[in-house]
């Protein structure tokens, strides 16, 4: 048990180093690690389970700052406890290619789990985080074998709560009662524009009951014996935890401490000099004394915790040899052997039943064929699952004490892909979730996210056009498909078949290093007869589905246009015109094939007319300004897909102009 003044100096080693670093920047955010520190050393000197040497120990708690402005505070604890990140690295904070960029960012700085920043959304991975290892927990561990069993801890702040997401996730693992996450919640009352009580009157600890949560409330959040005797009184709670911390900003700043002034700024080197005085604290910078490296160091702890797991574990082999292989190929991210034979012939069913159907239908049969193999398949849908389809005949709902593989999110489009992120850097778990394309508006910052993190978490989009029908513009994606191709690092997908369709699905979980969207139709679509050459082709992106010698036209289409283009084709054919017809379900996977390739299907020097029902500014850069684009630049309409498509132009009578207009020009 250390002492109180060992302990207060731990949280002014925090102190020190969080305005150091911020002010050798001259960029940062001060405040919130200097207020924090108290909470910070209750939290990680006295409950969370980790080991510096091996952060990816697969057992370890996981600790998030979804106040990630506050970096310097998740910085300052790694360092401290002994991960790799030297004070050369918190000396670079904010620097270019550093360790220690602005927001805590993962695959950069070892022991960080997430990258956060956005607010709101480190909380709600932390709750896929605690749903991923109730959900693993509960299928993997045996009596005397708990191989999963870890908490889940947050910090937040006022912004966190403010965010609508937080009440999305909240209100979901309330209901699910997910004991073994505890939020530490920064209750400082300030934010960037001053005091929050100007906008921000809510009675949280009411509201987090109404969740159903358990609420540790006025918790003096410098007191490091108050906020560890909260914590263990969380983690005997059975329901997820906010222990509400009453912090003063910028603690320990005696000029500027309890202002917005410290929020998101530099200390100055006049109140930094105020500080060290103050704390009495050395006047070096990014001094820190033997005795507290030896105080914060948890390489010897950790060890011996991974170590006792390993044994244990060691046990669980043996006794457990088939349960235990599969956890660590789960945990390693690694498919199972005979996922490529069960794909492969998942696309052979397809070619030989050559069925006429939706594509979300076709997406429903691809998951139904795969989900045997993939155990770590953990679906959802927002209160969709019957329109998107994303169950099937083996899943099972996941519900409060009862353990499935079907997440029910209800209408939370933000919060499922936010907390869908937190399941896949938990591991163990493929997650996938579903709303229609409209509303992935609602879940845009969280699939950039996936993205900057390079995670395999998948997305389904279904009621992809204008082909929704009756239900109007406020339902029909004009400009979405589009204007998520322009996320860096994320692939769409947007199929016109169940092949395509199987083979999209088949992309997005094969692929490691990075998040797919699958973008699929209401409505009926043909299936397009190929040659096995073609079917390989389509995991290049794009390909040549119908061909003629000497093509004077190359009509590219996607989804539900690719029936249109091939129907263009046989008309222009009927005229004496060559053309040829270029499927494109993924221009992101497309333009990463080599130059050689692309120039096959693509040829220099042939005209060009893509066929899309949405935005034509994207498509020029397949046709070029001499090509051509059939699309659509405004709203749609309400009526049904049939008279929808017609009125826009989507018809073949169209298509062929196009191709006649831009061979003469």
């Amino acid at each position: 048990m250390k002492s109180t003044q060992t302990t207060t100096l731990m949280a002014n080693a925090i102190r020190a180093l969080a305005m150091d670093a911020v002010q050798k920047a001259n960029s940062g955010h001060p405040g919130m690690p200097m207020g924090m520190a108290e909470i910070a050393v209750a939290l990680w000197d006295k409950h969370y389970r980790h080991n510096p040497a091996n952060p990816g120990w697969s057992n370890r708690d996981r600790f998030l700052l979804s106040n990630g402005h506050g970096s310097m505070l998740h910085y300052a604890l790694l360092h401290l406890a002994g991960y790799d990140l030297t004070m050369d690295d918190l000396r670079d904070f904010r620097q270019m290619h550093s360790k220690t960029p602005g927001h805590p960012e993962v695959g950069i700085t070892p022991g960080v789990e997430t990258t956060t920043g956005p607010l709101g959304q480190g909380i709600a991975n932390s709750v896929g985080m605690a749903l991923a290892e109730w959900l693993l927990g509960n299928e993997f561990n045996r009596p005397g074998y708990d191989v999963v069993d870890h908490y889940t801890y947050a910090f937040l702040g006022d912004g966190c709560l403010m965010e609508g997401i937080s009440h999305e996730v909240a209100s979901l693992a309330g209901t699910l009662r997910l004991n073994k996450l505890i939020w530490l919640y920064d209750d400082n009352g300030i934010s960037i524009d001053g005091r929050v009580e100007g906008w921000f009157t809510d009675d949280t600890q009411e509201r987090f009951k109404a969740y159903g949560w358990n609420v540790i409330p006025k918790v003096d959040g410098h007191s490091v014996a108050d906020i560890d005797a909260a914590i263990e009184k969380a983690k005997q709670s059975d329901r997820p935890t906010l222990i509400c911390c009453k912090t003063i900003i910028g603690k320990g700043a005696p000029n500027l401490e309890g202002g917005d002034k410290v929020h998101g700024a530099p200390l100055g080197d006049a109140e930094i000099a105020a500080v060290r005085k103050h704390l009495i604290w050395d006047p070096v910078p990014f001094d820190i004394p033997s005795e507290l490296y030896e105080a914060w160091d948890a390489r010897e702890r950790g060890a011996q915790a991974e170590g006792e797991w390993n044994t244990m574990f060691a046990a669980y082999r043996g006794a457990h040899p088939e349960l235990a292989a599969e956890f660590e190929r789960r945990m390693k991210g690694e498919l199972p052997g005979n996922f490529q034979q069960t794909l492969d012939a998942a696309i052979a069913a397809c070619v030989d039943k050559a069925e006429t159907i939706a594509t979300r239908k076709a997406s429903q049969n691809a998951i139904q064929a795969l989900a045997p193999v993939l155990p770590e398949f953990l679906g959802g849908s927002a209160d969709l699952t019957g329109s998107n389809l994303t169950n099937w005949k083996e899943s099972v709902p996941v519900r409060s004490g009862i353990a499935g593989n079907h997440i029910n999110y209800g209408v939370r489009e933000f919060g499922m892909s936010a907390i869908q992120n937190g399941v896949a850097l938990h591991g163990g778990f493929i997650p996938f979730g579903a709303t229609f394309l409209t509303f992935s508006d609602y879940s845009r910052n969280a699939l950039r996210m996936a993205s900057l993190m390079k995670i395999r978490s998948i997305s389904v989009f279904t009621h992809d056009s204008i082909g929704l029908g009756e239900d109007g513009p406020t339902h029909q994606s004009i400009e979405h498909v589009s204007s998520l191709r322009l996320i860096p690092g994320l692939d769409n997908w947007r199929p016109c078949d169940t092949v395509e369709s199987a083979v999209a699905w088949g992309a997005a979980v094969q692929r490691k290093d990075g998040p797919s969207t699958l973008i699929f139709s209401r409505q009926n679509l043909p299936f397009m007869a190929r040659e096995a050459a073609q079917v390989s082709d389509i995991a290049k992106g794009g390909y040549v589905l119908r061909d003629s010698a000497d093509a004077k036209v190359i009509l590219i289409a996607t989804g539900s246009e690719v029936e249109l283009a091939v129907k263009a084709f046989d008309a222009l054919a009927g005229e004496g015109i060559a053309a040829r017809v270029v499927s494109m379900p993924s221009t992101d996977v497309f333009d990463r094939q080599e130059a050689s390739y692309k120039a096959s299907v693509l040829t220099k020097g042939i005209p060009r007319v893509a066929i899309e029902a949405g935005v034509t500014a994207f498509w020029y850069k397949y046709v070029g300004l001499e090509g051509a684009v059939v699309g659509i630049d405004t709203f749609g309409e309400s009526a049904p897909a049939p008279v929808l498509f017609k009125h826009f132009g989507f018809t073949v009578e169209n298509v062929v102009a196009k191709a006649k207009e831009v061979i003469a020009a």
